[in-house]
Parts: structure tokens; sequence; C-alpha cells
């Protein structure tokens, strides 16, 4: 009798292991989109504002980096090269009214990039703009063609890539569009719920633990039951 209740009592822990590790959460998903970053204190932080939102003031660096990241902002892949500003603007001159900002793009590797398409070599520019502009005509006047979806999230910078939009690896890409620059600065801002929000399945997991603890409850209460009746 004792052998089997350690059996019983065995397969209950193991069944709570099962349980537990099922209804652990799914890895987050992974977007294929351009994240935006400025240089600070020697290093690149990620942008809180958006690139229509945002002014970078005279002398500010900013960067962009195309890569298969996390919807989260600051987990999401950074600009390869530095963000020295003194280099990246060494030959352009400093003009009345106007101000100097340094822009770092990195198109990312061969694995963030979409199908058929082959990611071009990182590149610096040294825009030269009025005191005003925003980071989204800063980087109009130094890497054009850009390319916008039907909710303002930048899709393309100099034309790459040619399609697609921060779409989600194994999922529907939304479609494009031309309207203005977005005031957000990740693929959340453009999906609303289905990208940022849960799943609809994601009670699942929840039902499955409880279904699950029913049964430990009921093998146990009846390990018991026949402990008692052998007595």
């Amino acid at each position: 009798m004792r052998a089997a209740l350690r059996f019983l009592a065995g397969a209950v822990a193991g069944l709570l292991i099962v349980l537990l590790l099922g209804a652990a959460p799914a890895q987050a998903a992974g977007y294929r989109y351009w994240s935006f970053w400025r240089w600070s204190d020697g290093g690149w932080v990620y942008q809180q504002q958006g690139p229509a939102v945002h002014v970078p003031a005279d002398g500010e660096v900013e960067g962009w980096r195309f890569a298969v990241s996390p919807d989260g902002g600051q987990q999401a892949a950074r600009p390869g090269p530095a963000g020295d500003f003194a280099a990246l603007c060494a030959g352009t001159p400093a003009e009345a009214g106007r101000k100097r900002v340094a822009v770092v793009l990195d198109f990312g590797g061969p694995a963030d990039a979409p199908a058929h398409e082959t990611p071009p070599e990182p590149r610096t520019a040294c825009a030269v703009v009025p005191t005003r502009a925003s980071s989204a005509e800063v980087l109009a006047t130094v890497a054009p063609p850009l390319r916008y979806d039907g909710n303002g999230l930048l899709c393309a910078i100099a034309g790459y890539p040619r399609t697609g939009c921060g779409e989600q690896l194994g999922g529907a890409a939304r479609p494009t569009g031309t309207a203005s620059p977005s005031t957000g600065a990740g693929p959340a801002d453009a999906t609303g719920e289905s990208a940022a929000g849960a799943s609809p399945g994601a009670a699942g997991p929840v039902l499955g633990v409880g279904a699950g603890l029913a049964l430990v409850l009921a093998v146990a209460a009846g390990a018991r039951w026949q402990s008692r009746r052998r007595r």
C-alpha cells in the first residue's frame, strides 16, 4: 500500500510540473521593422518619441536599425556604427539659422532581410536642416525615398525594404500606404491590440491549469480513501 501511495504522490508531482510548464507564457513575437535611436553618453538609447514628434537639437546623432526584434523598443537591435557627431559631420560646415544632425543607418544583416532582398551596407550622413525640423524631416533629407503605411508607421528608408511593414514573423504583413509619419516609434503604434495585446486564445492555459488541478485533487482524494479503507 505504501508503494502505491508513493507512486500516486510521484504521479501527482509530475502532473503539477507538466501543468506549470504548460502555463508558462509564450515567447514574445518578433517583428521586422525600423527602430529609432539617439546617441547619448557613448551609446545608443531607444528614442521614446516618434520621428514626427521629436525635434533634434543641433549636434545630435540619430540612428535607425532595420532588424527582426521584439515589439518593445528597448529590446530592439541597436545600430552597429557608433554615433560620433564630430566625425560624422566633420565635412559639413555649420550654417547660420540652421542645424546639423548626424544620421546613422544600419540596414541589418541577411537574417533580418525580407525574402529576395539584400540589405545595403550601413551608411551615415550629416543633415543641414531648419532649426525646427523634426527627425522625420531630417531623415527625408538624407535618406529618400521613405515609405509609410496607412497608420503612419515608417516602413522603408532609402527604399529598403521594397515591401512589407513591421510584419510579425509568420503572420500577415500590414497594408502599406503613403500616410504622414507616425508619432510612435515601433510596430505596436500601428497595429493596436493585435500586436501589443493578448491573443484571442490567451485564456487557454488558465483553463488547462484549472482542469489539471481538479484532476490532481481527485487523485489525491482517491489515494487517501484507499489508505483509510486498507486500515
